[in-house]
This record gives structure tokens, C-alpha cells and sequence, in this order.
């Protein structure tokens, strides 16, 4: 038992999969179509989610608060999965399972006044992949934060969404070219093989 344990732990070290605001209701004026573009991402966010958790690869919802400091990420769950809210099917989609772990931000970055640099480094990560939304806000301010530290970044590019394709795309050429980020689809994603890479270097600042 103690050996398999640890080849459990050792499993999940070095990779983690961060969803980004995907709880969320999406009651805000202007938002029909970050909805509609959310809910086609949402379909490969589960599956790379399954996939993730088969492979022992720590699944992170890295969240907002909505202003809320007295509620838990459970409350946040419930709340934006009202079926009268524009999202409930995407949330009901992708809601926490077992064994998950949960962040909440106070602002844009995952990073920003959270605990997620001490959570990353108790599971010993060194390669980060994002998903979620949007595309040119939350997660590519996470995205900036996470190179500054040292992560490699994965953001697959049919994991995420904008209220306009322009900006996703955008967003997304920036991961590309300014952060060294790999954009390619999430069926291409390869757990094992990002469990087997070196860590990159840490950005040195001059």
C-alpha cells in the first residue's frame, strides 16, 4: 500500500490543471456571447478534466469570490448553478468532483492574493494548464503571473473563451509568443508526457 501511494503522489506532482471562473453565473449585460462560446469549451473541459483526474493530475478550480468574503466555494457552486441563470448548464457540467482542490481570488490573476504559489508548490508543480474564462481576462492575466514564476504553460486553445472569438484568439497568441505557452487543442494534451519534461528555468529579472 505505502508503494502505491506513492507512485500516486509521484503521478501527481509536476502537472495541474487550473479551471479559471468556470463557476460562474454570467449575469452580467453583454454576456450571451461569452455563454454560447463557454458552453461549446465546456464539453473539453470535462473531457480534459477526466482525463486529468485518470491520470492523477490535481484539478483546480481557481475562482472568483464575487465580492462574497463570507461564502465558500461550495455556496459560489450552488448559487451560480440556478437554473434560471444563463450558465447553470455549463456549471452543472463542470462542477467539482471528490478530491479537487478549490482557490478563491479577489481579483483578474489566480495568483493575486491567494494561497494558489503555496498549493502548487505543496503538490510540486511545475507545469500549469489552463482553462477557462475569459480568454483575454482571467486566465490570461493568470497566464502572465505564472510565467513570471517559472511555470511552464499549457492553454489549450478549445479550452477557453471570450465574449468574441477576435479576443480569444488574441489572447491566446499572446500566451503563444509572449509567454512561450503551448496553444494546441486539449486532445493533444498529454499528461504523461508533460509529467516527464524538465522544469523550465525561472525567468530571471534584469
Amino acid at each position: 500500500m505505502a508503494g502505491a501511494a506513492k507512485r500516486r503522489a509521484e503521478r501527481r506532482g509536476h502537472t495541474a490543471l487550473l479551471l479559471i471562473d468556470v463557476i460562474n453565473d454570467f449575469d452580467f449585460e453583454g454576456s450571451r456571447g461569452l455563454v454560447r462560446a463557454a458552453a461549446r469549451s465546456a464539453r473539453r473541459i470535462e473531457a480534459l478534466c477526466d482525463r486529468a483526474r485518470a491520470a492523477g493530475v490535481p484539478v483546480v478550480y481557481v475562482n472568483d469570490n464575487f465580492g462574497r468574503w463570507r461564502s465558500d466555494f461550495s455556496t459560489t457552486v450552488r448559487e451560480c448553478a440556478r437554473p434560471e441563470l444563463p450558465a447553470s448548464a455549463i456549471i452543472e457540467r463542470l462542477r467539482p468532483r471528490a478530491g479537487d482542490y478549490f482557490i478563491l481570488k479577489p481579483q483578474h490573476s489566480g495568483f493575486y492574493s491567494t494561497p494558489l504559489e503555496l498549493l502548487l508548490a505543496h503538490l510540486r508543480v511545475h507545469t500549469l494548464v489552463l482553462t477557462g474564462f475569459a480568454a483575454n481576462l482571467c486566465v490570461l492575466f493568470t497566464a502572465n503571473d505564472a510565467h513570471m514564476r517559472g511555470y511552464r504553460l499549457v492553454v489549450p486553445s478549445d479550452c477557453t473563451a471570450s465574449n468574441s472569438p477576435s479576443l480569444t484568439r488574441r489572447a491566446l497568441e499572446h500566451v503563444e509568443t509572449a509567454l512561450a505557452g503551448d496553444v494546441r487543442p486539449s486532445s493533444r494534451v498529454d499528461f504523461a508526457r508533460l509529467a516527464r519534461q524538465r522544469k523550465r528555468p525561472r525567468v530571471q529579472a534584469f
